[in-house]
């Protein structure tokens, strides 16, 4: 045991909370830790919203002991008490039975040891428990030490670690990139060997882990140990294939360095546009080309990664919200604005790409001018555009559908026409019209021009 009080980086609400949590456990004759990587945040000064307990106390003894329990995980020995408004995961000191499906124990049996909870643990630096009464970290696995070595390692032989939850491989790569910490080289080296258990977790876990990734200062760290490891190519070949494939003499990096390094300039608050960064030219790959000018080219890469990265989020079961958006960026992230565009033109770009994801897409050519490696800041001609775009919207100029002073039912009602395909191509006209001239954005305007484009129908 080592002193050491982790309670000064505690915000005081939650301490009250863990003090009046703890006293009904030890009045009542049971012993209850904190537990596993919220301790290991305490212990660096990270912040930590998650607070996880281990006690010798049964499932069915917790629910007598406290008026709101959840049974969230009750047959592995875990429920969930609310005191006020937090929520603390309170689980039965236990020991696994075998590992069934790559993920989960086929028995779970009690305990009275908190060791014998520990050991069956993951990571070193995950298997501390914390003594409130006597400010003592409990360390049976020297996670301590590893912690000050920067080191992320399995408790025991990393072999059986990740034999029995293929899941525990990906955490390992998230773990080094979220706490800038390395591998340990034995932990390591077994990732290769148990890809098979790997390839056994959901499509659902995997999304989760990536996205953990994608939320570390520099997911680059945790993406190449994914495809040092072999990970990768199990579940993103797609970008995996970019390694060490070359472009042209306007990049530094190869495809799959200049993608990771586009994610790590990309937001780290947004996922979509970090994913959009990383996944906008994995198209390069199979539309690569070697141009008359011995350059490599990539003709409408643009649109072979849109549709890869629709296929790769859709089978990491990500939302259609969040497949269309990052579709979107990707698609239409290669425009390139001159001065010769016409206000219309700069329209039709705010319309196409949508005027909320405007800044999103301007924040993925900024992620993608510094993933480069030899550039920075914004270009000056999409300064340009930024400044016309405001101009534009501070006019407050139609850009889409629903801004024209005139809608469908008017048109049925003024016309005597009925539902159908007839009243959308109308209105998209008057849009063209109104992208090119916002003055005609009137209502009696639009009803004289929708007239002479029925008259043009009725003519043909």
């Amino acid at each position: 045991m080592q002193k050491f009080d982790i309670k000064k980086n505690i915000p005081e609400k939650d301490l009250r909370a863990i003090r009046g949590l703890l006293s009904v456990f030890s009045g009542n004759g049971f012993e209850c830790y904190l537990i596993g990587g919220s301790i290991r945040d305490l212990v660096m000064g990270n912040s930590c919203s998650d607070y996880d307990f281990a006690t010798n106390a049964t499932p069915n003894e917790v629910l007598k002991l406290f008026s709101r329990v959840i049974p969230t995980g009750i047959k592995h020995g875990t429920v969930t008490v609310l005191i006020d408004d937090l929520s603390f995961e309170i689980t039965t000191y236990r020991a696994d039975g075998k590992y069934i499906n790559g993920r989960h124990p086929e028995s779970v049996s009690f305990s009275k040891s908190l060791k014998e909870d520990v050991v069956r643990r993951d990571f070193t630096i995950n298997g501390l428990a914390y003594d409130f009464t006597t400010d003592e970290i409990i360390d049976y696995v020297n996670g301590l030490s590893d912690i000050d070595a920067q080191l992320v390692r399995t408790i025991g032989d990393p072999m059986i670690r990740f034999s029995e939850d293929g899941l525990r491989t990906y955490r390992a790569c998230r773990f080094a990139s979220k706490l800038h910490f390395e591998i340990d080289p034995g932990t390591f080296e077994a990732i290769p060997k148990t890809l098979d258990i790997a390839k056994m977790v959901s499509a659902e876990r995997i999304r989760d882990e990536l996205l953990k990734i994608l939320a570390t200062s520099i997911p680059s760290v945790g993406l190449e140990y994914l495809r040092r490891s072999g990970l990768l190519e199990n579940f993103l070949p797609e970008l995996a294939a970019g390694y060490e494939v070359g472009q042209n003499k306007y990049h530094m990096h190869d495809i799959y360095y200049h993608s990771i390094y586009s994610c790590d300039s990309a937001p780290a608050g947004d996922p979509i546009i970090r994913l959009s960064a990383l996944f906008h030219d994995i198209g390069k790959v199979p539309t690569r080309r070697m141009g008359d000018g011995g350059d490599y080219t990539f003709y409408n890469h643009e649109v072979a990664s849109a549709k890869m990265s629709r296929a790769i989020m859709k089978r990491l079961k990500f939302s259609n919200e969040d497949m269309s958006r990052v579709n979107n960026m990707i698609l239409n992230h290669m425009f390139h604005y001159t001065d010769e565009w016409t206000d219309g033109a700069v329209r039709r770009f705010m319309r196409k790409v949508g005027m909320e994801n405007i800044e999103d897409m301007f924040l993925l050519r900024l992620a993608d001018r510094k993933g480069n490696g030899s550039r920075e800041g914004m270009p000056e001609p999409i300064r340009k555009l930024v400044k016309r775009i405001d101009r534009i919207i501070e006019e407050e100029n139609a850009i889409s559908l629903k801004d024209l002073k005139i809608n469908g039912h008017q048109l049925m009602e003024r016309f005597s026409l009925t539902p159908g395909p007839d009243i959308g191509r109308i209105l998209n006209e008057l849009l063209e019209v109104v992208l090119d001239d916002p003055g005609k954005n009137e209502t009696d305007t639009l009803f004289a021009l929708s007239s002479g484009i029925l008259g043009k129908k009725e003519n043909r």
